[in-house]
């Protein structure tokens, strides 16, 4: 297994529409591990949740938070980013549009951006620590 990569020698890994899991911290110190779509965005990860969502809570009460991408087939890519969490109001509309469209293509994922009426914000976790790795090695993907 190759390790310590940084998130450009993942390839393509972060421009597909695979779910991840955000980790969030409930009030008692137990984990929500909670699927999630996402976006690789200007060197972050913006996830966009209900503002009252146990998740958004969780955050306002304990920033710590975490996110892991990875394949479900080989080479087996993944990035797992622990960071301090913030909760952001401006340009939900639009982020929130384009996670759905990458996930349900243009007509549906527009249509689903425009048909939630929720108070959104977006959970935005920005590099803390970064943990990169492949299998490219095993299967003579690399180099």
């Amino acid at each position: 297994m190759r390790r310590d990569l940084a998130i450009g020698d993942l390839g393509d890994l972060l421009e597909r529409p695979i779910v991840g899991v955000l980790a969030t911290h409930r009030s008692n110190g137990d984990t929500l591990l909670s699927p999630v779509w996402h976006e690789w965005w200007e060197g972050g990860f913006n996830v966009v949740v209900g503002a009252d969502d146990a998740k958004a809570q969780h955050v306002r009460n304990d920033p710590r938070a975490g996110l892991v991408v990875f394949d479900q087939e080989p080479p087996y890519r993944g990035v797992e980013l622990r960071a301090r969490a913030t909760l952001l109001a401006d340009e939900v509309v639009e982020t929130n549009r384009r996670i759905a469209v990458r996930y349900l293509g243009e007509e549906k994922g527009t249509a689903y951006a425009s048909s939630v009426d929720d108070d959104l914000v977006i959970v935005r976790l920005e590099p803390g620590v970064v943990r990169a790795w492949d299998f490219a090695d095993e299967y003579g993907l690399s180099g």
